[in-house]
């Protein structure tokens, strides 16, 4: 079971937001940035900021570190332990069920994730069992090559692409060739650069909450 932190917004919760964070990183990475998404006070939303796992990365040397999924080489393309990869995708995915059995419909449960951990929000969002409301996929990539027969999710799931256009953890070229990956198996992808690097921004933040906002109010 994963260690979270649970942040609600206001009231009982209808929907909700888990938020991955990146490699070394844990759940608390990002609870300070939520008042920066600017959200409707009407929203009553449940973030959910799990921690990944402790263990072995190989690009690292094999430091001990959170991580939801060993790295074995960074370029041309990520090499990723796929049964790690999959340990953490079902682990999320118990999340979800849990927030399903406390009453929030998966059609309002938006993922997000931040590097490594946006790699496996669109693992879940793409391959799950369930379909969410959509996932925002933040300075990250695709950790494998999917075929058609890989996709669960419906063509309507809303998916919203950020990468900084000087990242150089991971460059911005992989995370334009998920968004051309993904539109060729027929999904709508807004795709959005900043000039920033490997992080996240104001500018960022202030879109993201524009498109959650969009998401659970349409």
């Amino acid at each position: 079971m994963l260690q979270t932190i649970i942040q609600d917004t206001s009231g009982a919760p209808d929907a909700a937001v888990i938020w991955l964070h990146g490699l070394g990183a844990d759940g608390a990475d990002f609870v300070d940035a939520v008042p920066y998404l600017n959200l409707p006070a009407s929203l009553k939303i449940r973030f959910v900021f799990p921690s990944a796992p402790v263990r072995a990365v190989t690009i690292n040397n094999g430091l001990q570190m959170r991580s939801w999924y060993d790295i074995k080489a960074m370029l041309p393309r990520r090499v990723t332990d796929e049964r790690q990869l999959q340990e953490s995708v079902q682990q999320v995915s118990q999340l979800v069920e849990e927030l399903i059995g406390q009453g929030i419909d998966a059609a309002r449960i938006i993922l997000v994730g931040f590097s490594q951990g946006g790699a496996v929000a669109y693992e879940l969002a793409l391959t799950g069992e369930r379909n969410v409301s959509g996932v925002a996929a933040m300075s990250t990539y695709m950790p494998r090559e999917l075929s058609a027969e890989d996709y669960t999710a419906v063509p309507s799931l809303n998916i919203l692409a950020i990468h900084g256009d000087a990242d150089d953890v991971v460059p911005c070229a992989l995370g334009e060739s998920a968004v051309t990956a993904l539109q060729q198996f027929g999904f709508s992808v807004r795709w959005q650069t900043f000039p920033m690097a490997h992080e996240v921004t104001l500018p960022s933040l202030t879109l993201l909450g524009d498109w959650i906002a969009k998401q659970l109010t349409s």
